[in-house]
């Protein structure tokens, strides 16, 4: 069985807000794949709701992903999501169903 993880993370930006979202998120993908552990990052948008953004993740394991929310560009993003995010992002971790 793999200890891989998969997070999905959701975004719903506030008005007037939804590019820098996207070149936040966007940003964020160079840093995140250049990190020990990080397997994937790719940010998805709704093509019906542009003030939605979604994140899929995948990682070799808990302790890769601990290490990231310590890290600047991971500082820098959760500064801004603060300010342009209309509600609290969604976060789910997901791991592989067990054969």
């Amino acid at each position: 069985m793999s200890n891989t993880l998969t997070i999905i993370a959701g975004f719903a930006a506030k008005p007037g807000h939804e590019q820098r979202l996207r070149d936040e998120l966007n940003a964020m993908v160079a840093p995140s794949l250049a990190e020990e552990g990080c397997l994937g990052y790719q940010p998805y948008t709704d093509p019906n709701r542009p003030d939605r953004m979604i994140i899929v993740e995948e990682w070799a394991g808990s302790a890769a992903l601990d290490l990231r929310f310590s890290l600047p560009h991971f500082e820098h993003i959760a500064h801004v999501l603060e300010e342009i995010l209309a509600e609290p992002f969604t976060l789910r971790r997901l791991t592989d169903v067990p054969a």
